[in-house]
């Protein structure tokens, strides 16, 4: 099925500034309350809010087999787990719904008066349901940066993370939209040149700029996915932010990794952008060296 969405000719008739990171190419996925104190789910072009709950019971996605209440939850959870055909079929319909000749509803302002908020108009919530988080390094340079500042620095990339991706699982449960305030968290902290930990606020509060992907729950305990196929089951990504209390991590995490000094907070953007989306970005990854086990 063609990505209809991403053709870099197409408009809208909604206003999109210039340099704008939701033009019409873009349709991301997300949950918001309205105005009215509604919970949907939606998506943006510019700087409009879309309910994609309201465009459904306003039958705009009559002939793609949904569930009557695919957008009027408060996650996105069901729809990801509808699986990539219907994924690109909405944001295909989306795109068609909003495109610059349609005039269905670019001419019938009841509708548009229910379906489409500024975006100061709604406040954004958390996108999915997480019922797991794994935390990897995001690549060769993250990984050497965290381990200069932990080790010595001729040995801040340990062999494994040449062969496999190092990663942890993380505290699902505090996971939160961009914006929401996070708290300096409190811990032990061993003070350079002491043999005695204290015990305080973090005095030395980081972050990671990484990328986050929402995936599938599509395979069950102890069933793999194929390497070749893993795409398959990306719904998208989001930016994360790491939060990261660096001098209690440096007391806590040996031998075990991570723990209160990492899962305090973890902020994602609330518009999860689609691998459809970003396709047409796809660029070569750097080589692998040693080359990966087949």
């Amino acid at each position: 099925m063609p990505i209809n969405t991403n053709d870099p000719s197409r408009k809208s008739w909604l206003d999109v500034p210039d340099n704008s990171d939701f033009p019409i190419q873009n349709i991301p996925f997300g949950v918001f309350l309205t105005k009215d104190d509604v919970i949907t789910i939606g998506t943006r072009i510019g700087n409009y809010a879309v309910d994609l709950g309201a465009l459904q019971q306003l039958h705009y996605f009559d002939g793609i087999e949904l569930t009557d209440d695919m957008f009027m939850q408060d996650t996105l959870n069901d729809f990801i787990s509808d699986g990539k055909k219907t994924w690109r079929m909405v944001r295909n319909r989306i795109g068609d719904i909003f495109d610059i000749n349609n005039p269905k509803l670019r001419d019938n302002p009841k509708h548009r008066d229910i379906v489409i908020f500024n975006m100061d108009e709604v406040e954004m919530q958390l996108p999915v349901l997480i019922g797991d988080y794994t935390d990897f390094y995001s690549s060769k340079e993250h990984a050497t940066n965290v381990g200069k500042m932990f080790r010595d620095p001729e040995n801040a990339l340990l062999p494994n993370w040449l062969h496999i991706p190092v990663g942890y699982h993380g505290r699902s449960s505090t996971i939160i939209p961009s914006g929401i305030p996070v708290h300096r968290p409190m811990g032990q902290t061993l003070p350079a040149g002491e043999t005695e930990p204290v015990f305080g606020s973090s005095r030395l509060v980081d972050f990671e700029l990484e990328t986050a992907f929402i995936t599938t729950d599509a395979n069950v305990m102890g069933e793999n996915i194929p390497v070749n196929e893993a795409e398959d089951y990306i719904f998208g990504m989001v930016l994360l932010n790491d939060w990261s209390a660096r001098d209690i991590q440096k007391w806590e995490y040996v031998p075990l990794g991570p723990f209160l000094a990492k899962n305090f907070a973890s902020s994602i953007s609330p518009w999860i952008v689609t691998m459809d989306a970003l396709e047409p970005f796809r660029v070569k990854g750097p080589n692998q060296e040693p080359k990966p086990l087949p």
